[in-house]
């Protein structure tokens, strides 16, 4: 079907709604496909891992604003990365909380 909304399955995320993609390809829309589409859970986890990595840390609003999610998505992500991969670190508490990559730890 042409232009039958899809719903975007991010289970963690809310529910969202796009247009289709052979609506978008007819109407030479790709960009806007992939934009409305956002990222997948995985792509996620890997953007807040490689900017921690990169940068030396992350924290909550800056992974928000990376991935383009709200800000209590992306500390329920870092929470939950944290708890996967041991050298992924909390350190601080409320504003001044802040994730680090330890390489080494496992």
């Amino acid at each position: 079907m042409l232009g039958t909304p899809q719903i975007a399955k991010h289970p963690p995320f809310p529910r969202d709604y796009h247009l289709s993609a052979p609506l978008c390809l007819r109407f030479q829309m790709k960009a806007e496909y992939v934009r409305a589409k956002g990222f997948e859970p995985a792509q996620i986890e890997q953007m807040i891992l490689n900017y921690a990595r990169n940068h030396g840390k992350i924290t909550r609003s800056e992974a928000a604003d990376l991935c383009h999610l709200s800000v209590f998505q992306a500390s329920r992500i870092l929470r939950q990365l944290s708890k996967i991969h041991k050298q992924f670190q909390l350190v601080g508490e409320k504003k001044g909380a802040h994730y680090v990559w330890r390489e080494g730890k496992i």
